[in-house]
């Protein structure tokens, strides 16, 4: 640190709790961090995390520096920014119309194990099926709960409209949103989700749990849908949002337009920024 002209630290981690320890005696050097978890203050974490998130957030302890955080928070120190990530260019940017008057197709994309919830998401289209809905669901993601989630499928004869895809490229990826009307991510914790971001560049509208930021990426609503990890309520608020195709194209467009501003070329620009 002391030979170098810019500090930057990745945060959190057992690594970067010495480095936000060790910055505090280089109160001159700039440094940039990114925090790449949950920044929600009022989230149940490590206590390692919020030490370092503790540190990084006092100006007194962490000088010249800037931390970039997912979402936007209230009541933060000058040191904290929002920030996000992209996995799109500007190429990529497209106007993807979807049909909500027929079958309504589902995904999951993420790794198969409890933190991602994958059969709370099954649960959910299952459910959706068993109300009279024409639903379809495709998981793409390896993981331990695979042969589980694959015995569960088969013991409730669910395998017609219900498929477990495994891992995919980004590209097919990219088709399955611009053919999907929905991503389900139930997931119990994140940072920045790109699943959910990358489902919403091309239309797809997300299904979410309300944890870090995804609260603000769906505008609390307005660009998705917010579960409450609760299945009864979840469900009669997804069957009430399908009633309405109209409503679902007019989130769609907004999930759209949003994740679309943020491109790998507007990134880079963010970065640059920042140097």
């Amino acid at each position: 640190m002391q030979r170098a002209d810019h500090i930057h630290l990745r945060c959190p981690g057992n690594v970067a709790l010495l480095g936000c320890i060790i910055q505090i005696f280089f109160p001159s050097k700039p440094k940039t961090v990114k925090y790449a978890g949950n920044w929600d203050p009022n989230s149940k974490q490590p206590w390692s995390y919020k030490l370092q998130k503790g540190i990084l957030s006092n100006t007194f302890l962490s000088k010249n520096i800037k931390v970039l955080v997912y979402g936007e928070w209230p009541n933060q120190t000058k040191n904290i920014l929002p920030f996000f990530t992209a996995s799109f260019s500007e190429s990529e940017v497209q106007n993807v119309e979807k049909d909500f008057t027929n079958e309504l197709k589902f995904l999951f994309v993420g790794s198969l194990v409890e933190g991602k919830q994958p059969l709370y998401a099954i649960r959910l289209v299952e459910e959706l099926k068993n109300k009279g809905r024409i639903v379809n669901l495709k998981i793409f993601g390896e993981g331990p709960l695979r042969p589980d989630l694959e015995n569960y499928i088969q013991t409730k004869n669910l395998s017609t409209y219900i498929t477990i895809c495994g891992g995919v490229s980004l590209d097919q990826l990219k088709n399955e949103y611009k053919r999907s009307h929905f991503s389900i991510l139930p997931s119990k914790s994140e940072g920045w989700p790109k699943a959910v971001a990358e489902a919403m560049f091309f239309g797809c509208i997300p299904v979410a749990t309300r944890v870090s930021c995804v609260p603000w990426m769906l505008k609390n609503g307005k660009r998705g849908i917010l579960l409450n990890d609760e299945l009864e309520n979840d469900l009669t608020k997804l069957k009430e949002v399908l009633q309405n195709s109209g409503e679902l194209q007019k989130m769609a467009t907004e999930a759209m337009n949003w994740s679309q501003h943020y491109t790998v070329e507007y990134f880079e620009e963010e970065i640059k920024k920042l140097l």
